[in-house]
């Protein structure tokens, strides 16, 4: 690691957190522990209710599955670093511990953004084409789009993260944030890089504008075959069925496209955390409420997983 800071080598960074005092700071990892351990169960509950239950075997519940288990893995690579910064006195990560959660925190966001697009084009297809949709979403394409989301979120951002992991640091080793995020790792380099900056915002714009245009696209031929829709009870149920993926993109993608690509990119420190929060915390936590909430066969499902 480069770290200048009075000619000395620094093999770390400081993640200030959430710089209250010592009774908060207990406070909030008990919120957190609590919202996180809730999380898991929501998401494992849902996974667990399309693993046992022999309806739910359709390419609609597999990605929803599959998208619960990218939760737990999304929401796993923050809260329990931040939980143990809560109760740590020195709050120190290492640079190669920075710099892996850095990447696995944007390659299951960017693993996320595919999969938003690739369940609306399911939906896509099971509304407007329902007599072709068991022969055109096989087994076998599902499979494929599910594999296809994991490895393209994953190979999106190495070589940018490499780049900035091998950056001179100079001054403060303090990052004002829970994660390591990019806007405070770049503030904490020697000098701007322009080109750098235009690279990322190239490449973040292409992770969101791409799916999102996707899904745009997709739900905006649902709503015109719904509208086509001549009972009430038929259009009640196809936008139930899209209800609930839209009221989950609409809160991952609102929150990252203020986080990333507003104007003033240079956020306060306070708005940061708040908007981080929201999207890689609470929509893990929230998530598992609306589709079990808006989705009749699942709720018969987790129902008859708990006994209730």
């Amino acid at each position: 690691m480069k770290i200048a800071n009075n000619s000395s080598t620094i093999t770390g960074f400081i993640l200030l957190g959430f710089p209250y005092p010592r009774e908060r700071q207990v406070l909030l990892f008990v919120l957190f522990s609590v919202v996180y351990l809730l999380t898991l169960m929501g998401n494992g509950s849902i996974i667990c209710a399309v693993r046992w239950d022999q309806r739910l075997h359709t390419p609609m519940y597999i990605l929803l599955s599959n998208f619960s288990f990218l939760e737990i893995c999304y929401v796993t690579s923050t809260v329990p670093n931040m939980l143990a910064n809560l109760l740590s006195d020195t709050k120190v990560i290492s640079f190669s511990g920075c710099f892996l959660q850095f990447y696995f925190f944007f390659s299951l966001g960017s693993t996320e953004c595919f999969f938003l697009a690739v369940m609306s084009f399911d939906r896509y297809l099971a509304i407007c084409r329902p007599l072709h949709y068991p022969t055109l979403m096989t087994g076998h394409l599902c499979t494929n789009l599910v594999i296809s989301c994991w490895v393209l979120g994953f190979l999106w951002f190495p070589v940018p993260i490499i780049i900035i992991s091998q950056m001179s640091f100079c001054g403060s080793r303090t990052i004002d944030h829970f994660l390591c995020d990019l806007g405070p790792l770049l503030a904490l380099t020697c000098s701007r890089v322009p080109i750098m900056d235009l690279y990322w915002t190239i490449i973040m714009s292409m992770l969101l504008f791409i799916p999102f245009l996707c899904i745009m696209v997709s739900y905006a031929l649902v709503l015109r075959a719904v509208l086509r829709v001549p009972l009430a009870a038929g259009r009640k149920k196809a936008f139930s069925t899209c209800g609930s993926h839209l009221a989950v993109v609409s809160l991952f993608y609102g929150s990252v496209m203020v986080m990333y690509l507003s104007p003033t990119s240079e956020h306060e420190a306070g708005m940061q955390k708040l908007v981080t929060l929201f999207y890689s915390v609470g929509t893990p936590f929230i998530n598992p409420v609306i589709y079990s909430l808006r989705n009749k066969d699942m709720k018969l499902a987790l129902q008859k997983l708990l006994g209730i």
